[in-house]
């Protein structure tokens, strides 16, 4: 039977999730420790066994595109008290993928649901430290990798806005970031590689695709979706 079981109802519910030990279930992955989601789900539930958790969804998708890349939140409800955590979807470095598989969303929308978990008391403590600053931020799945310092990445993730198309050393103009966002939104949903999008236009990044064929870039992919 659980150490949860022998709480009493007037404890805290966050005090009592929060002094259970899950040394035992905590793994180890590249530097980085991850707890069990099996084992949390299980602890919940034997707590409350009401609890319920939701995966957001962003116009019917589990996943929001953004500029600083791809995130996914779950909201965890305890004893009427719901609490949601926001997580990106990471690589196995904890380097944000641009490109996302639907494996990457599915284990990062995991994770997520253990930190939302984990707001409500269990194991928390194993993410002490966590969100100190690092030295640099680095996006995975971006061929161009520039090392942006930690003060000047994005806090938490945002919507992408409207911005005017960028001129290259070319002289030509660039589709906007707000563009470049709906390309890997759409690619996202119909199941294309962002490679092959980049391929096609003989580009390496989003970035260097010329405004004038944004949307035959965005057609083409309606078609696929269509299809």
């Amino acid at each position: 039977m659980s150490d949860m079981s022998h709480q009493s109802a007037s404890i805290n519910p966050f005090t009592a999730l929060a002094a259970i030990n899950v040394n035992d279930h905590v793994e180890k992955k590249a530097g980085f420790s991850y707890l069990s989601w099996p084992f949390a789900v299980a602890q919940l539930r034997q707590f409350d066994p009401t609890a319920t958790w939701e995966v957001r969804r962003f116009d019917g998708l589990p996943f929001l595109v953004t500029e600083a890349g791809v995130f996914v939140e779950v909201a965890v409800c305890v004893q009427g008290v719901t609490l949601s955590q926001i997580h990106p979807v990471l690589d196995g470095r904890n380097r944000p993928l641009m490109a996302p598989s639907a494996f990457d969303i599915n284990t990062s929308i995991q994770r997520c649901l253990v930190k939302a978990i984990a707001l409500h008391g269990l194991g928390l403590y194993i993410y002490a430290g966590e969100d100190l600053p690092q030295v640099t931020v680095v996006a995975a799945n971006d061929s161009e990798r520039a090392e942006v310092p930690a003060e000047q990445a994005p806090a938490r993730p945002t919507l992408v806005s409207d911005r005017r198309p960028v001129k290259r050393a070319d002289g030509g103009e660039r589709i906007s970031k707000a563009q470049q966002a709906q390309i890997h939104k759409l690619a996202l949903e119909v199941g294309i590689s962002l490679d092959r999008v980049l391929a096609y236009f003989n580009v390496s990044a989003l970035s260097e695709i010329a405004a004038v064929d944004f949307l035959r870039v965005m057609r083409s992919l309606e078609k696929r979706r269509a299809a």
